[in-house]
């Protein structure tokens, strides 16, 4: 569960850093900041495949 969490936070993460990025910053930095929005956008997606595709684990 909390892993989840995580890439929730993480994808939050990303949506924020991607509008900074977009919209107030230019040149160099603005790479860096887009290329870390990527990567948190990755690895929450990765999260979220782990997450969900075991499926439900409770024994019915």
């Amino acid at each position: 569960m909390w892993l989840s969490f995580v890439g929730l936070f993480l994808m939050f993460v990303s949506s924020i850093t991607a509008l900074l990025g977009r919209q107030k910053l230019s040149g160099f930095f603005r790479f860096l900041v887009l290329a870390f929005s990527f990567i948190c956008l990755l690895v929450a997606g990765i999260i979220m495949l782990v997450v969900v595709l075991p499926g439900s684990r409770a024994d019915l």
